[in-house]
C-alpha cells in the first residue's frame, strides 16, 4: 500500500470519511493491518498523530481534521481532472457510494442501480440499505436517497420524485369497522404503526387547510418494517400510513383503499442528498439523473 505523497493524501481522504479501520479496509480492498500500518507511516512522516483509534470508531485529532480538510480539496480536484479527461471520450468510470432506506432501496433503487451499471460498466456502485438516519457529511457516502423533509442546510439535494404519505385500509377492514371521515375518527380505529428511527412514530401528520397537524394514533400492531405493516393492512388488521411509492400499485388494483383522501398530507418527496461541493463528479451527477428519470417512470402517480 505504500505510495507517494499524493497516494497518502488520497488514502487519508478515504480513511477520514470512514467510521472504523474495518470500514476503511473494506473500502480500500486491503486488510485492517495494512490500513493501520499506512496510517502510522503517514503520522511518523508528519510527526503528529492524526487519528485516535478506538475499538468502535476513528476520531480525528485537530491536526487530523486539518489534514483531512486539505486532502478532501485535493481529492476533489483530482476527481474533477479525471472527469474532464474521461468526458472527452464520453466515458464514465469510478466508484459511487450510494445509500437508501431499505424498502425504497429493495423496491426501486437496486433495480435502477443495476441498470445504470449495465450501461456504464466502468462504474462501480456500492449500495447500502439501512433504516438508520445518516449524516452524510460525516461519512464516505456520495449520495443518500432520502424520503421526507430535509433539515440540514449544509447539504445539497436534488428532488428525484414527488411523494406523499396516505392512510390506507383493506376493503374487508372498512366493511367491518366503517370508513373514517375525519381525523378525530382515527381514535376509534386500530392504527398499525411503523416504528422509524427514534422519531415519535405514533404521530400521523396531515396538512388540512395548508397547516400541518399531528394526530396521535394507537393500535395493537407495531413494526419497524414497512412490508410487514403493509401485509397486516392487506389482511384487514387495521389502518396504515405509507408512502405512495410503496402502496400506489395496491391502491390502483383495489387491494387497499385510500381513506381520508380529502385531507392532504405533507410532502414526503424522494431526494438525492449529497455534501455541498464546488464540482460534483460527473459520475455522481449521472447516477442522480438516472435515478430521477427511473423513479419518475416507475412511480408515475407519485411524481
Amino acid at each position: 500500500m505504500r505510495g507517494g505523497l499524493s497516494d497518502d493524501i488520497l488514502f487519508f481522504d478515504i480513511l477520514a470519511r470512514c467510521r472504523s479501520l474495518t470500514e476503511a479496509a473494506r473500502e480500500l480492498g486491503v486488510s485492517v493491518s495494512a490500513v493501520s500500518k499506512r496510517l502510522t507511516q503517514i503520522e511518523t512522516r508528519l510527526g503528529v498523530p492524526l487519528i485516535q483509534r478506538t475499538t468502535r470508531r476513528l476520531i480525528l485529532t485537530p491536526e487530523g481534521r486539518r489534514y483531512a480538510a486539505g486532502a478532501a480539496v485535493i481529492a476533489a480536484q483530482l476527481e474533477e481532472l479525471e472527469d474532464s479527461i474521461s468526458e472527452q471520450h464520453d466515458e464514465l468510470r469510478g466508484r459511487v457510494h450510494l445509500r437508501s432506506t431499505i424498502g425504497l432501496g429493495r423496491t426501486h433503487i437496486a433495480a435502477l442501480v443495476a441498470e445504470f451499471v449495465a450501461k456504464h460498466p466502468r462504474i462501480h456502485i456500492d449500495l447500502e440499505l439501512s433504516a438508520m438516519p445518516l449524516n452524510i457529511a460525516a461519512t464516505g457516502f456520495d449520495i443518500d436517497i432520502h424520503v421526507g423533509a430535509l433539515h440540514d442546510s449544509r447539504l445539497t439535494a436534488t428532488r428525484l420524485c414527488r411523494n406523499r404519505r396516505v392512510v390506507c385500509a383493506a376493503p374487508d377492514y372498512i366493511q367491518r369497522h366503517g370508513l373514517p371521515t375525519s381525523l378525530a375518527d382515527l381514535e376509534r380505529h386500530n392504527c398499525i404503526v411503523l416504528k422509524e428511527n427514534d422519531s415519535d412514530y405514533s404521530l400521523w401528520r396531515f396538512a388540512p387547510d395548508g397547516k400541518e397537524a399531528a394526530v396521535r394514533v394507537a393500535g395493537n400492531l407495531v413494526s419497524n418494517d414497512g412490508d410487514v405493516i403493509t401485509r397486516w393492512c392487506l389482511e384487514g388488521r387495521g389502518l396504515i400510513m405509507r408512502s405512495l411509492w410503496h402502496v400506489g400499485p395496491l391502491l390502483r388494483d383495489g387491494a387497499l383503499i385510500n381513506v381520508l383522501a380529502d385531507i392532504p398530507t405533507p410532502d414526503a418527496d424522494i431526494s438525492a442528498v449529497y455534501a455541498a461541493s464546488p464540482a460534483l463528479p460527473r459520475r455522481t451527477r449521472a447516477v442522480i439523473d438516472y435515478l430521477k428519470q427511473g423513479l419518475q417512470a416507475r412511480i408515475p402517480n407519485s411524481c
